[in-house]
């Protein structure tokens, strides 16, 4: 996209207030979680156990944990796990999405055939099932998370690319390429890819909150991030087991859960307007 039609796009989020609403707390999250080192106001590991289940005050001011860990500091760090690893997954499924699809939505019909078969076998696997079975093969860890992000989700990615590159393959400018004898390299490069990427953008921002939730889900069952490393699985977990000495925590864990699900998802909706207005989705009066 040019620099101009960018400018639209995020003068149209902008004069959205769910959209505008969503990218103000995606860009909070980005930076708590890139600054998260000059900003949380404690060592995330430091234990003191003369400090355990405080509750928020001016020195804590989320309160802390089990072993008196400040947790508004766990937080903070858990931000960047969370977003590490949201983002990092979602980066490489939704790359390798974007090459299986335009190959087979542009290639020859017997490889459209062999990778969309992929696909539906790759999709009729239960993604929680699937993730417990990578994860008691491989081991707990992140690395272990990541690899069972990208795996479920690039056959839904390449689903979608595939249906966009087909819709485009008879348009009247990419026929005048091949009649002008441009090479397929070319027409992938040089048309499609722009046309395509924006709906994958569109997804992947909705796509991201829920690999949030995987994580947390994964590592509240210790499955996922191992501790001592902050996430808000583990916090939430922390919270869970301390319910009765400081109930608080649960809720405090919980907050920033969904604070970036509403974000990531009101920037997808407020994407998808800007991007494709004909998508939006109009209320009767």
């Amino acid at each position: 996209m040019s620099s101009g039609a960018n400018r639209g796009i995020f003068r149209s989020l902008m004069r959205d207030p769910m959209g505008a609403f969503g990218l103000i707390l995606v860009v909070a999250f980005l930076i708590m979680a890139l600054a998260a080192p000059w900003i949380a106001p404690y060592d995330p590991l430091k234990i003191s156990i003369t400090e355990r289940f405080q509750p928020p005050s001016l020195a804590h001011w989320a309160g802390t944990d089990q072993l008196g860990r400040d947790l508004l500091s766990r937080i903070i760090f858990g931000a960047r796990t969370a977003l590490s690893i949201a983002m990092t997954a979602a980066g490489i499924a939704g790359g390798v999405g974007l090459l299986l699809g335009m190959i087979a939505g542009y290639g020859p019909r017997w490889l459209d055939a062999f990778l969309v078969l992929m696909f539906d076998s790759m999709s009729s696997l239960p993604m929680i099932m699937f993730a417990l079975a990578v994860i008691t093969v491989v081991g707990p860890g992140t690395g272990t998370l990541i690899l069972v992000v990208v795996l479920v989700s690039i056959p839904g990615y390449a689903r979608l690319i595939r249906a966009q590159t087909l819709s485009l393959g008879s348009a009247d400018f990419i026929l005048a390429e091949r009649v002008m004898g441009a090479s397929s390299a070319r027409i992938l490069a040089r048309h499609l890819l722009p046309n395509v990427v924006g709906p994958l953008v569109i997804v992947l921002s909705m796509d991201i909150p829920v690999i949030i939730m995987l994580e947390a889900g994964l590592s509240y069952l210790n499955l996922g991030v191992r501790p001592p490393i902050p996430s808000w699985g583990n916090i939430l977990y922390d919270g869970y087991t301390s319910l009765r000495a400081a109930p608080s925590m649960v809720l405090i864990a919980g907050l920033p859960l969904v604070l970036a699900t509403l974000g990531f998802t009101f920037l997808g909706e407020g994407l998808r307007d800007a991007i494709d207005p004909k998508l939006k989705v109009r209320v009767p009066r």
